[in-house]
């Protein structure tokens, strides 16, 4: 399991200066029990496979490929972004599936999917009185030729 901590560079510094802010080793090793927990919890049982956990620092994407030469596939999240924000910031999922050496399937989070129109149920309006009244008639019309 990795997870890829991108560092933040200072507004107005090039970066070849070194003014680059990197994560202390508190926060990388708070992170790395925040990710074995995850992991634990989502693979855990008595018969789970053995996982490693590893936090790096540095851009996702040369992370994950760097990652991706010593496994047999890449499992990941995307962030679900589309249209402008996704044109202008771009994915590192979708790079990593252009470009990497093995298999890889992405999987949408489940606070950022949205149901289709042809999955969604169907919300019930609340009958008004009209509604009411006129179904109520017809219901008497049905029984009054059934009798």
């Amino acid at each position: 399991m990795l997870q890829a901590v991108p560092p933040y560079f200072v507004a107005g510094v090039p970066p070849a200066e070194g003014a680059a802010w990197v994560p202390s080793p508190e926060f990388i090793a708070g992170e790395r029990r925040r990710l074995e927990t995850l992991t634990a919890r989502a693979v855990g049982g008595r018969n789970a496979p053995a996982v490693e956990c590893r936090v790096e620092i540095g851009d996702p994407f040369e992370r994950i490929m760097q990652a991706a030469r010593d496994v047999d596939s890449v499992v990941m999240a995307t962030a679900g972004r589309s249209g402008l924000a996704h044109l202008l910031i771009g994915s590192v999922a979708e790079k990593v599936v252009r470009h990497a050496p093995v298999p890889v399937l992405t999987i949408r989070p489940t606070a950022v999917r949205r149901r289709s129109s042809a999955t969604r149920p169907r919300r019930r309006k609340a009958a008004s009185g009209a509604r009411r009244r006129k179904a109520a008639r017809a219901a008497r019309r049905l029984r009054v030729g059934q009798g």
